[in-house]
């Protein structure tokens, strides 16, 4: 009795700092891995990523085309909740698809939290009252 057949994967590592003129060599050796390989999936690991910002938003939207050209998606390994906030932000949470993110980096520090509702307000007494 055969037993099924796993999902063959493709893992593709981002490490270090991308910049803008990285991305077109990125986006070719992905699509490199993807002639040469009949993987349905392919996970994009970020967690050695030195910084996030738009340039690595643009980097995964840039490879996720790529990837469906190929008619294959990407999933994100190992996001930061700064890069799952970027994407959010700019809409693209739905097109980029997340392993989730750890409850560690989802809830953050205790110091970064403030008391929802509250709100102290000082009066300068060389502004009138309007």
């Amino acid at each position: 009795m055969r037993q099924p057949r796993e999902p063959a994967v493709i893992v593709f590592a981002i490490s270090g700092r991308v910049d803008r003129a990285d991305i077109p060599a990125l986006c070719e050796r992905l699509r490199g891995l993807l002639e040469n390989n009949r993987s349905d999936v392919v996970v994009c690991d970020v967690g050695r990523l030195t910084r996030v910002d738009l340039t690595t938003v643009d980097l995964l939207a840039r490879l996720e085309v790529t990837a469906r050209r190929s008619r294959r998606r990407i999933r994100v390994r190992r996001a930061s909740r700064e890069l799952a906030n970027l994407l959010a932000l700019t809409g693209l949470s739905d097109v980029v698809a997340l392993e989730s993110v750890s409850a560690l980096q989802a809830q953050g520090q205790a110091e970064e939290r403030e008391e929802p509702g509250r709100v102290e307000e000082e009066a300068d007494p060389s502004n009138p009252t309007v």
